[in-house]
């Protein structure tokens, strides 16, 4: 039951999301879509306010024509009535009532446009009532009789005109005061059916929705074609631009005509045409940069090695000098090192640039890795002040990986946050799950400001160019750690803020070059 329900739930919820996903993605749909809305919004009123005013000037019509006829009734009945009053005998009261409604009625024609209906007011009784086509007494409202018999004035209103058998037709009620010679006071009404009316609305009615449907269709067929015209040319620019991006610079639009959109395609492919050579021209000086640094590099290694051997000869008889002397072979030597330092780094970029570089995996105890760095990196640590905090989160497991590249990221990783830090020390915590094993380098110093966390890893750069190394680092270490970190399939990050320290997370795949979706370890910390 519950399967069922939890099934035509995601039935329910996937309709709209169906429909919500080819709204956002078609302009076409939405540009005809809102032309046909507002079409009907504005065919709905138009035609609401044409009803309107044929169903007020037809009533109005009605009205007055209805009231006219009344009115010429009345006169004509109270005319014969008052001749028969003038005559020599006096005709009995049903006679007299009789011949008024037969004489109306004639008047109606045929088919009748009105009946008649001729009403005691109460003073008699027996007054004899008399009417057209069974029409029955009840057709005639309360209201208007008392109106009548109150005002003793001509009165109107809305009614239904029912039958004896049953029939109700919508119509319209006139009445006035009678008097009937020797029988006292009556009222005469007229009902005059809407039924012609009834019909012409009706026509107007189904003319409108006729009219106003084919309109509103053949609006939305325009706004479709007229919208079409316009959404073809953008998908071929998308489709373009989507290619262009691809690497496909040789890709450009069709220009048709001199309009708006031969314009913008004119103006895309001009925009292609010189992003297109700017390319080619960076591509240019990208292979030219890394071919000089690798070329630099390669020839810099036989007289490195010769200054190696002279400074090592020096370094090694600097006891036997005076003391500049002495003190000038310690700095040479030092400062070999870490031109050496840097030459390497080089090479290993330029080894990465040219797709060279060798990945050499083997199983790797990623925790006895770190703690040997640890290890090693721990007498900087203690020189600066910087206590180091080794944490474990998870079960260990075995990964395949480089262990030299780990070792260099890791080591870089400590180093940078030694170098940054302060005396509340630096977390390394390891993480594994399913996929992935992390690592995260966590320290407490000057941090990064924002926009920086995207920066550190490029080439030489440095957060304050104005503060002195402590580890003599040659401005490549992260930037060789990245592409280490992606050589395995993995993630570096980083993030920090001023004030409040960094963090840095080297995320790889337990298998080489494996995916995982999520990484062991936050990259932000809690605190």
């Amino acid at each position: 039951m519950n399967r069922y329900l939890t099934g035509s739930i995601d039935v329910l919820l996937a309709g709209p999301r169906w429909v919500r996903r080819i709204w956002r993605s078609s302009l076409l749909l939405r540009v005809t879509t809102t032309t046909l809305a507002l079409s009907i919004l504005v065919m709905a009123a138009l035609g609401f306010s044409l009803l309107s005013r044929v169903t007020s000037g037809l009533l109005e019509a009605k009205d007055r024509v209805s009231v006219g006829e009344a009115a010429a009734g009345l006169s004509e009945a109270q005319r014969v009535l008052d001749a028969a009053d003038t005559g020599t005998t006096t005709p009995s009261a049903a006679r007299l009532v009789d011949s008024v409604v037969t004489t109306l009625a004639a008047r109606a024609g045929s088919p009748g446009q009105f009946d008649v209906l001729l009403l005691s007011s109460g003073s008699s009784p027996d007054a004899p009532e008399r009417g057209t086509n069974l029409v029955s007494v009840t057709s005639v409202p309360p209201e208007l009789r008392t109106a009548v018999t109150d005002s003793k004035r001509q009165s109107w209103t809305y009614t239904d005109i029912k039958s004896l058998d049953g029939r109700s037709t919508p119509g319209l009620v006139v009445g006035g005061p009678l008097s009937v010679p020797s029988v006292g006071d009556y009222e005469l009404y007229y009902l005059f059916p809407l039924t012609q009316e009834q019909q012409t609305l009706d026509l107007v009615r189904s003319s409108v929705v006729v009219t106003g449907i084919l309109l509103v269709g053949l609006l939305a067929l325009v706004a479709g074609l007229i919208t079409r015209q316009v959404v073809v040319p953008v998908r071929a620019a998308a489709r373009t631009a989507l290619r262009f991006s691809e690497g496909y610079l040789s890709e450009r639009m069709k220009v048709r005509g001199e309009d708006d959109l031969a314009r913008l395609a004119g103006a895309f492919n001009d925009m292609a045409t010189s992003i297109a050579r700017q390319i080619k021209q960076l591509e240019g000086l990208s292979r030219v940069q890394r071919r000089f640094v690798s070329d630099v590099s390669h020839e810099l290694r036989t007289p490195l090695t010769t200054i190696r051997m002279a400074a090592d000869v020096m370094f090694e008889e600097r006891a036997s000098f005076d003391g500049p002397t002495a003190r000038a072979a310690e700095l040479l030597q030092a400062q070999l090192d870490r031109f050496e330092s840097l030459l390497v780094d080089l090479l290993e970029i330029s080894r990465f640039d040219a797709g060279a570089a060798v990945l050499e995996a083997d199983p790797l105890d990623l925790y006895a890795l770190v703690s040997r760095v640890i290890d090693g990196s721990t007498p900087l640590a203690e020189r600066s002040g910087v206590p180091l905090r080794l944490h474990s989160v998870g079960e260990p497991r075995l990964l395949y990986a480089d262990s030299r590249r780990i070792d260099r990221v890791i080591r870089n990783l400590l180093g940078n946050a030694i170098e940054h830090g302060n005396d509340r020390g630096v977390d390394i915590t390891i993480g594994t799950n399913q996929e992935a094993a992390a690592v995260t380098v966590r320290d407490y110093g000057v941090g990064l400001r924002p926009g920086e966390a995207s920066l550190v890893f490029s080439r030489f750069w440095r957060a304050d160019p104005a503060r002195a190394r402590t580890t003599g680092g040659s401005g490549l270490g992260l930037a060789i750690a990245l592409e280490d970190a992606r050589l395995h399939g993995g993630w570096l990050e980083a993030w920090g803020e001023p004030g409040t320290g960094a963090c840095f997370r080297l995320t790889l795949p337990l298998n080489v070059r494996g995916s995982f979706i999520a990484s062991p370890l936050d990259l932000y910390p809690d605190d």
